[in-house]
C-alpha cells in the first residue's frame, strides 16, 4: 500500500514530502534527516513520529 509523509508534520518548516511503501519512506526519510537536518542517527522516537504521520497516498 502506498503512503505519503510530509516532513513538516514532524519538523516544522520543512517542505520535503515522500511517497512510497512504509519501508521506502523510512529509508528516504533517514537519508533526508542526515543530509538536510544534520542527524547522525535517526532516533527511534522520530521513527515512531514518522510512522504515525504517514497517510494513505
Amino acid at each position: 500500500m502506498m503512503k505519503k509523509f510530509r516532513c513538516g508534520d514532524v519538523v516544522p518548516g520543512c517542505t520535503r514530502a515522500f511517497t512510497g511503501s512504509v519501508d521506502e519512506i523510512l529509508l528516504a526519510v533517514a537519508g533526508h534527516a542526515r543530509a538536510d537536518h544534520g542527524l547522525v542517527e535517526v532516533p527511534e522516537e522520530l521513527v515512531v513520529q514518522v510512522r504515525s504521520a504517514m497517510v494513505d497516498a
